[in-house]
């Protein structure tokens, strides 16, 4: 955490003093307005130094593939992902995290949460199973293509995963089911880099009008690496964004270049300052418009914690405004679960074992009411449904029975793995408990952590 530089203060102590000499609606002084048309003056040049035309409508594709190419812990894990599938990788960790809290004497982690917490205080505990509320996120995985290949990405995307990207029919089928479950509020478009997949603008808009249509408050959500926004034909998205009122989640994982880069990649910090001043530049982020929202999503850049929302939010504020005159709303603090590349780099520094029990010694019985799991409903490119991002990824999908008429046996009490074309609301999964393993003592460590920012 960063202090307040002592000649910020000492000017502000002083503004303000000299103000409140001279009485409500008295002139300024003249070293008051010189001070605050300098203070413009170095923003506006911050700004423009920043804003960087030049990169508007080039790609960073060459750059991230360039790095694939000659990162050796990514072709190491390329090549097992190979030899056992994804399927094999996601046993081999769930493996390595169970040992962990073997040797940590700790048991799973509904046991865990039923030990440390009370069932009358929790009420969506019951039986040693969380039960879901009504749904109130609809949260859609449209694809793994990705322009970027971030070491801490859970989802594993890149520029090589072009196949799996969701069809024209499965969006449509979740705009279905966001017209017929009244209680959902919020659609999360999430990826990879959603924007570059062909349904992202479909679903934006179809959404979009619906809802004014229908005098329904509705939030959307583009959950974006902000380089996307710099990309070929993408010179248009940010007043796309704007024209829909999307709110403009993005990831920043600190105000500092190298740092962001050695977690994002060559030449991600400077674009994504760039981006940040074109999104500024059309009313994202300023308080006079408050549908026009810019949240940024701050993740560890190791095996640790994130420090606490709030005082973390008010450094980001302070340094992106000093260094390049970026405003923004909310800061998001996520903490990395140790699944996928994450779980890869643990397994490799030899710190799985640490990083578990840093989890479970920060246990907070806070948090458990305000897992994401609980109100929030995550479909796959697929189609596939899910309780959370994370499940995704580890293929945990709902088990259940299909309510589709058109299913071979409709009096079938046979389980399977949900889809989208399996159910007609959302609401029909509120029968199912929640799907939980040992990653998800990464949500209930500290304040808490889910898509939306701290829980407690």
């Amino acid at each position: 955490s960063f202090a307040c530089p002592s000649f910020w203060i000492g000017r502000g102590a002083t503004i303000r003093g000299e103000i409140s000499s001279v009485g409500v609606g008295a002139a300024e002084s003249p070293s008051t307005k010189e001070e605050e048309t300098s203070s413009n003056d170095d923003l506006k040049s911050k700004r423009q130094a920043w804003s960087r035309p030049d990169l508007i409508g080039t790609s960073l594709l060459p750059t991230t593939l360039s790095q694939l190419e000659s990162d050796q812990e990514f072709q190491s894990l390329s090549k097992k992902i190979a030899a056992v599938g994804i399927e094999g990788m996601t046993k081999e960790e769930r493996a390595k995290r169970r040992r962990a809290l073997e040797d940590l004497g700790v048991p799973n982690f509904m046991q865990f949460v039923s030990d440390n917490c009370n069932e009358v205080e929790v009420k969506v505990l019951k039986g040693r199973q969380l039960f879901r509320k009504e749904p109130k996120i609809l949260q859609l995985n449209i694809g793994l293509y990705c322009n970027q290949a971030c070491t801490h990405c859970h989802v594993e995307s890149s520029p090589l995963r072009k196949e799996e990207t969701m069809s024209a029919e499965i969006a449509a089928r979740c705009l279905h089911l966001l017209q017929s479950t009244p209680s959902i509020d919020t659609l999360d478009l999430t990826g990879g880099a959603p924007e570059l997949n062909g349904q992202f603008r479909f679903l934006v808009k179809m959404a979009r009008s619906w809802a004014k249509e229908n005098n329904r408050k509705l939030t959307i959500i583009d959950r974006c690496n902000l380089t996307v926004l710099l990309e070929p034909n993408q010179e248009d998205l940010v007043d796309f964004l704007k024209h829909n009122e999307v709110r403009v989640v993005a990831s920043l994982p600190c105000y500092g270049e190298d740092n962001v880069d050695a977690q994002r990649g060559r030449g991600v910090f400077q674009r994504s300052i760039a981006a940040l001043l074109k999104l500024n530049e059309a009313g994202y982020g300023s308080s006079r418009y408050p549908e026009l929202s810019l949240d940024l999503v701050y993740n560890p850049s190791g095996a640790f914690l994130p420090p606490g929302q709030s005082s973390l939010e008010v450094d980001y504020k302070r340094e992106l405004m000093e260094k390049f005159g970026i405003t923004f709303n909310n800061l998001l603090t996520i903490t990395n679960m140790p699944i996928k590349r994450f779980a890869d780099y643990l397994a490799k520094e030899g710190k799985m074992k640490e990083y578990m029990e840093l989890l479970v010694n920060n246990f907070n019985a806070g948090t458990v009411e305000g897992l994401m799991c609980l109100d929030t409903v995550s479909v796959g490119w697929d189609g596939a449904i899910y309780d959370c991002d994370f499940n995704q990824q580890l293929g945990m999908g709902i088990i259940g029975q299909s309510q589709n008429e058109s299913h071979d046996d409709k009096n079938s009490t046979k389980k399977q793995k949900l889809y989208v074309f399996d159910i007609e609301s959302l609401l029909d999964l509120q029968k199912y408990s929640v799907r939980t393993d040992n990653h998800c003592f990464g949500c209930t460590a500290g304040t808490g952590s889910s898509c939306q920012g701290a829980t407690a």
